[in-house]
């Protein structure tokens, strides 16, 4: 039944500082199939794209969102990327449950404010806030500090936007 499932219209967000890196956020809560396992809570900011709503206002939307970051200039993006949830007992209810996972734009967006305008614990546009700390890390390192469902996706963006690291 999964398999007829459709996936969810997201976006990705690999904001880049002068330096090369990448900001992550830990999430602090399970969500569904959005499972966090010990030591993988790390992740880039990503959420779903409205109805309607052009891919490059939902990367700044969510971006701000997430991190309140909303001083940032466009890169580059990916073709879409998908990833099945895995599987997860949800009440049918749940906002995730009628999807098969997600597929993903990713964006490349360099960061042009300062680390203290970076606030991931405030909730905006009446969103729960996602991560209760971030830091900035190496692109190729990234991959190893997300979920196993996750990791081709940010193995694929690491190569694309390789470029873009220091």
């Amino acid at each position: 039944m999964a398999d007829e499932k459709p996936y969810r219209p997201n976006v990705g967000i690999a904001l880049f500082n002068a330096s090369g890196q990448v900001l992550i956020g830990r999430r602090f809560r399970d969500d569904g199939p959005e499972i966090i396992l010990p030591g993988l809570e790390w992740q880039m900011p990503q959420g779903g794209i409205d109805a309607d709503e052009n891919p490059r206002d939902a990367v700044m939307r969510e971006l701000w969102e997430e991190t309140s970051v909303a001083n940032a200039t466009y890169l580059g993006e990916t073709d879409w990327l998908t990833y099945d949830f895995p599987p997860f007992t949800a009440p049918s209810s749940h906002r995730l449950a009628k999807f098969r996972g997600q597929r993903q734009k990713w964006f490349a967006l360099r960061f042009a404010g300062s680390d203290d305008e970076i606030d991931p614990l405030t909730p905006r546009n009446g969103q729960p806030a996602e991560f209760d700390t971030w830091r900035w890390e190496r692109l190729d390192r990234v991959a190893d500090l997300v979920v196993p469902f996750r990791r081709d996706v940010y193995r694929t963006v690491a190569q694309h936007f390789a470029k873009f690291a220091g």
